[in-house]
């Protein structure tokens, strides 16, 4: 059994050592692929969404009769509100965050691995803040479209 555990932890301080080395052997390339996956992610991301919120906010005028000029009024709660304008606050917020370090990666005669790591964690708080926006949105039209 004291074997077993000795060898565990002889492999996680390898792994360790391992992921240190790794991390200190950050390049230039590598702040920008996390700039470049943070943009191809809200991509995605949108791709994904907006056509079926769209679709869905198309069922909600349908369902009420709405003129076009009827729907652009109240439509609006569901694509902008406090709660929405908060969640793109904080993206617009962590893009300019995203970029900055990015860019400071980048142009660093020595790219510091910990700058890295910083920029990985400002993008996957964005991903997060754009997921829960669009989980906020849909459920909002959701309840609508239910009543």
């Amino acid at each position: 059994m004291r074997s077993r555990w000795l060898a565990a932890a002889l492999l996680a301080t390898a792994t360790l050592v391992g992921g240190a080395r790794l991390a200190a052997a950050c390049q230039r390339a590598d702040f920008e692929a996390v700039v470049d996956e943070a943009a191809a992610v809200l991509r995605d991301l949108n791709l994904k969404n907006k056509p079926t919120f769209q679709d869905k906010l198309r069922v909600l005028k349908d369902k009420r009769g709405w003129s076009h000029d009827q729907f652009m009024k109240e439509a609006a709660p569901f694509v902008l509100d406090e709660k929405i304008a908060e969640y793109d606050q904080t993206s617009t917020d962590l893009l300019a965050e995203i970029s900055t370090l990015g860019q400071e990666g980048a142009d660093a005669a020595t790219p510091d691995c910990k700058l890295l790591e910083e920029l990985r964690s400002r993008m996957k708080t964005l991903v997060e803040s754009q997921t829960a926006k669009w989980t906020y949105m849909f459920g909002k039209l959701d309840a609508e479209l239910a009543k």
